[in-house]
């Protein structure tokens, strides 16, 4: 059993983060010391390099892989049948769009293993390592735990560590925690790996590598991380639906055909240029077509798509979780009203506390207090010394000449210290609840104090500091309710930070501390170390009201105290409680839920993880252009419902009538070239429904494909209805000729199609506003004059002449009219009929 146990690598499953330092070393069987050479290659041999591994696919397999599902069985069934029966051009046009279909998702698939490749990118690449009793340095990927590193000002922090002696440190790890401003680190205290040093310089102690360290977590989460778009899915439910009414009717037909003595080689070889006519080979390609249109429009608006059923997913999120620091907040330290003391004003708390304070040193704090400070006012004076901060004494002190008032010292620095630094002066009493009356409002403080002519030091006042919120993040947040997002913010500060955040742009102030949405309590303050890797998604807790996790994550208007899996975590119970998701973010720390999300959103500014995980990627700061890429995006959605509801009624108009004319009549409408010039001029024109001009919806958009459905059958049906008119009058009435007839209904059904169009692009009247693009207008006229003269002049099939010609666009003009009047009433149908529990969704274009 022992050798069992020392075989299995010592992951934070056996060294807990929260453990005593003491424990740590005992359980690692290290010392502050270090390792020797030949314990650091037995423990590199049983845990694994410090690095995040990367399972690597063969691309071959993977590209093919792309050609694998309903849809694509079925149109390379399509395109084997048509190589069999020697229709080139057909099987020419489906082996193109097959590999366009696979070709673009091929290129679009490699949001995660770039994510990796990013993550892995900011980590050190050596380190110095204590071995042997000799500091040496060595690549990151070979430490162990157990070993004792050495880090100072600017280093990346090589593995997630301890620290050691009675050093400390101030690290950044605002890309990984989302905490706004650096924390101090003190003896046995957290440092994970990824932060960067920002101050001191110590030893510690490494007690997690590789995946198993809070960084590896985190890239873990991206791995497992992702979705399957909702566009991906209504195209495999449309496509199901054409596939199986094809099978169906054509099935019908052949049985039908073969009874009545019709020669079965004939009728199979109709059958298949029906069934070819009838699979959604375009379908894939036009919709594909439309969004990455619509992403070069977004780019021009500063939002660059980089996994192209974003542009859909955009126009459907009705939840908005936004990061806060840089995101929804400058992400720097301003100066707020400040407490001042009996007997001192705002300007010279101000002026003392910018003579304790040091430009080069680029401390935040410092930096906050010198732009807040007036140039004119307060004592000024020449500094003669200064005392940096230290975690120690938290203050900071400057020894200050003047002509005026000699020498004199300043203060600033943890509210408590300066306050007993003033044990004489009264006023030091109240310091207390200035302290808690601005940590309710989410400032942290800061206390000022300088030495009077005696030499004795008097309390000036306290400086609340606090991550402001962007000019425009109000404007964008009621923008987005607006448009009937619920905006929710997601921080790794404490709860009063966000709170008053949210308070100030409007969000509303029932903020959620993380620990709420885990098995364990992770505290009230931000916890010091990772939830522990290896356990996998921490089980959620019914909270105290008795509502699930999910119902409470819903019911919130932000998180606080958040880690990565957090993040993650609260994507996910969004996303189960029926609601598409939208997240913004911009740290490492962001980069999985960046992924899971139905839409990523990476902000002006991101790191390299945070815009490889995302599906946007904006390049403006602020959120404000998020509000015009979601009504760009809803655009663009509009224009894809519009198109898929045109295809359906098209299938349903072309495949009924011939089913129904060989089963009622024993008449073939259409020959198998008149299908083939069908398929070639509406779904080649059609591709420029990308660049319409449509009203995108005021609301979340999503795919109804009820409404969809119900709206294409009407009418389908009734471009079915108007056609056997058509052939009865012609037919019956008038007498012509059989072949003439079936010109006629060849061109009734080519020009009622792309009438068509008009019709479904709008759930209003077609005349409604705006009016179709100059670029759709001209290929439906373009393409339907040539249909036309195919007609009239009979290009391999009976002339038609120009006076018939004529009166088939009067009579395919005259029932569009109708067909309009049929899609309102189908949509007053539905408003009246609403299913028993709707989903958020479109009913078809605005």
């Amino acid at each position: 059993m022992p050798d069992d146990q020392d075989r299995q690598p010592r992951t934070h499953q056996v060294v807990p983060a929260d453990e005593p330092l003491p424990a740590v070393l005992a359980a690692l069987d290290a010392s502050e010391r270090g390792l020797t050479a030949e314990q650091a290659r037995v423990r590199l041999e049983r845990n694994g390099p410090n690095e995040i591994a990367e399972e690597r696919r063969n691309p071959l397999l993977e590209f093919l892989g792309y050609f694998w599902g309903p849809i694509a069985w079925m149109i390379e069934v399509a395109l084997v049948l048509s190589l069999l029966v020697r229709h080139w051009t057909d099987a020419a046009i489906i082996g193109v769009l097959l590999a366009m279909n696979g070709g673009v998702a091929f290129a679009e698939e490699h949001q995660a293993a770039n994510a990796i490749a990013a993550l892995k990118q900011r980590l050190a690449t050596t380190a110095r390592v204590r071995r042997d009793d000799v500091w040496q340095t060595v690549p990151v990927r070979a430490l162990v735990p157990g070993d004792v590193i050495r880090l100072r000002l600017g280093d990346v922090i090589p593995a997630d560590a301890r620290l050691l002696g009675t050093g400390s440190l101030d690290v950044d790890q605002s890309a990984l925690t989302g905490e706004s401003l650096p924390v101090g680190r003190g003896t046995g205290e957290v440092l994970y790996s990824g932060a960067v040093v920002v101050r001191g310089e110590a030893d510690a102690l490494v007690y997690a590598t590789g995946a198993d360290s809070f960084f590896g977590r985190t890239t873990s989460l991206v791995q497992e991380a992702g979705t399957v778009s909702h566009f991906q899915r209504a195209v495999v439910r449309i496509g199901q639906y054409l596939i199986v009414a094809a099978l169906v009717l054509v099935t019908l037909t052949v049985v039908v055909s073969v009874a009545r003595g019709s020669r079965v080689l004939t009728v199979l070889e109709f059958a298949l240029v029906v069934l070819i006519a009838s699979v959604p080979v375009a379908l894939p390609a036009v919709l594909s077509v439309t969004m990455a249109v619509g992403a070069r429009q977004l780019a021009r608006r500063q939002a660059v798509v980089s996994h192209l059923p974003a542009v859909e997913e955009l126009g459907g999120i009705d939840v908005l979780c936004s990061d806060k620091t840089g995101t929804l907040t400058q992400n720097r330290l301003a100066v707020a009203t400040p407490w001042t003391a009996p007997g001192a004003d705002a300007a010279d708390l101000l002026a003392a506390a910018a003579l304790a304070s040091r430009e080069e040193d680029r401390d935040p704090i410092d930096l906050a207090v010198l732009a807040a400070a007036p140039q004119e006012a307060g004592p000024g004076g020449e500094v003669v010394a200064f005392t940096p901060f230290d975690p120690v004494s938290k203050r900071t002190e400057a020894t200050v000449t003047t002509p005026a008032q000699g020498r004199f010292r300043v203060s600033k620095g943890a509210p408590q210290v300066i306050a007993g630094l003033c044990a004489g002066d009264p006023t030091a009493e109240r310091v207390e609840t200035a302290v808690e009356d601005f940590a309710t409002r989410g400032y942290r403080a800061l206390g000022v104090a300088r030495t009077d002519t005696s030499g004795r030091w008097r309390l000036l006042g306290v400086l609340p500091l606090a991550d402001p919120p962007r000019e425009d993040s109000a404007a964008t947040v009621a923008a987005a309710r607006e448009l009937g997002l619920e905006v929710k913010m997601v921080t790794g500060d404490q709860t009063a930070i966000g709170r008053e955040v949210a308070r100030r742009i409007g969000l509303g102030e029932h903020i959620l501390a993380a620990d709420t949405l885990t098995a364990e309590p992770l505290g009230t303050e931000p916890p010091a170390t990772a939830p522990q890797a290896g356990d996998g998604e921490q089980p959620a807790r019914p909270g105290p009201d008795g509502q699930s996790p999910a119902a409470r994550v819903e019911a919130a208007d932000g998180f606080a105290q958040v880690f990565p899996e957090h993040k993650y975590t609260i994507v996910k119970l969004l996303q189960e409680r029926g609601h598409i998701v939208g997240m913004t973010g911009d740290g490492v720390n962001d980069a999985p839920a960046l992924k899971q999300a139905d839409a990523g959103i990476a902000v002006s500014g991101a790191t390299d993880a945070a815009r490889a995980a995302a599906d946007v990627v904006l390049l403006a700061p602020g959120l404000s252009v998020i509000v015009d890429a979601i009504r760009q995006a809803r655009e663009i959605f509009a224009r894809m419902v519009s198109y898929a509801t045109y295809r359906i009624a098209e299938t349903i108009r072309v495949l009924l009538l011939i089913s129904l004319a060989i089963v009622a009549f024993d008449f073939f409408p259409v020959t198998p070239v008149m299908i083939v010039f069908l398929a070639l001029l509406n779904d080649g024109a059609i591709l420029s429904i990308a660049y319409d001009h449509v009203r995108g919806a005021d609301k979340p958009a999503s795919w109804d494909m009820r409404t969809v459905m119900v709206v294409a059958a009407a009418i389908g049906l009734m471009g079915v209805a108007e056609t056997f008119l058509l052939f009865a009058l012609a037919d019956q009435v008038l007498g012509l000729d059989r072949d003439l007839v079936r010109t006629l209904i060849y061109l009734k059904l080519s020009v009622s199609g792309h009438l068509t169009v008009f019709v479904t692009r709008t759930r209003h009247p077609f005349w409604t506003r705006p009016a179709p693009a100059p670029v759709m207008l001209g290929a439906v006229l373009g393409t339907q004059l040539l249909a036309t003269l195919i007609a009239v002049t009979g290009v391999l099939m009976t002339p038609l002449g120009w006076g018939w010609a004529a009166a088939v666009w009067g009579y395919a003009l005259l029932w569009f009219l109708v067909e309009d009047r049929v899609k309102l009433a189908a949509h007053r149908w539905l408003d009246r009929h609403p299913q028993t529990a709707p989903a958020r969704a479109v009913p078809g274009p605005p």
